[in-house]
């Protein structure tokens, strides 16, 4: 009988280990994809993670990160909407696993933000309001993530410039437009992004055409002139120092 106890128990053992392999294996090969810029791989393998281990944190974060990613690239609207609302429910599955860290909260207030740049302008404005909740809470569990600075800068730039007719939306469905955002404010996130991650050549970006909307012709050069100096690091990269060239052109 001790025998035979013994012999389950190291069964059991083993199958644990192989399961515990199996989910670093999924995610190991995930980052590899990813840093490759490989969108639609690295979110296959975080799904295989996920399915393999349906409480693991990291797998569910970065299986809505990909969904971003995987999305950004689709040529058509409603592909991108797809790939978006499963970015939600994987940042909405990653709060549920783990709600007092940030980057389920992270990643939700970055799906919002790619749902609401393709949605119509009454959709925009009563995503804001979810946008700065996820990225607050984001913000006050990890003050030192340069991405979440980067969505508030991007939020508070967006809702000081609304359109008259947006503006008209956030006094039906936020009681008025907020009434601390300002382009200045984003300049001051953005500031802290690069604070936090300097060779990110999207928050210079950003922060430059904050710049550019506050007459500050100078710094948005300086700004400008830096996005095509770093490095590419991101997929979209390529994109963003072409945008800083066009944006240079035009001061």
């Amino acid at each position: 009988m001790l025998k035979t106890f013994c012999f389950f128990c190291s069964c059991m053992l083993f199958s644990i280990a192989v399961f515990a392999n199996d989910v670093a294996y999924f995610i190991q090969k995930g980052d590899s994809a990813y840093l490759a810029f490989n969108h639609a791989a690295a979110r296959d393998f975080f799904q295989h993670a996920l399915e393999t281990d349906s409480l693991n944190y990291e797998a569910a974060w970065k299986l809505s990160r990909a969904f971003v990613d995987y999305g950004e690239n689709l040529p058509e609207k409603d592909d991108r909407r797809v790939s978006y609302e499963n970015a939600r429910k994987y940042a909405d599955y990653a709060i549920a696993i783990a709600p007092d860290s940030a980057k389920g909260y992270l990643f939700l207030s970055i799906a919002l933000g790619r749902v609401a740049l393709d949605a119509g302008a009454k959709e925009r404005v009563q995503l804001s309001k979810d946008i700065r909740a996820a990225v607050d809470r984001s913000l006050e569990l990890d003050p030192n993530e340069d991405i979440a600075w980067h969505v508030l800068g991007r939020w508070n730039r967006k809702i000081a410039t609304l359109s008259w007719v947006e503006r008209n939306f956030a006094n039906i469905f936020l009681g008025g437009v907020p009434k601390d955002a300002s382009v200045e404010r984003s300049v001051e996130c953005f500031k802290k992004a690069i604070e936090l991650a300097p060779n990110t050549l999207v928050h210079w970006l950003e922060l430059g055409i904050s710049y550019e909307k506050l007459k500050m012709t100078d710094e948005a050069r300086i700004a400008f002139e830096k996005v095509l100096q770093l490095p590419v690091s991101d997929s979209d990269d390529a994109g963003h120092k072409a945008h800083a060239k066009k944006l240079l052109s035009e001061l």
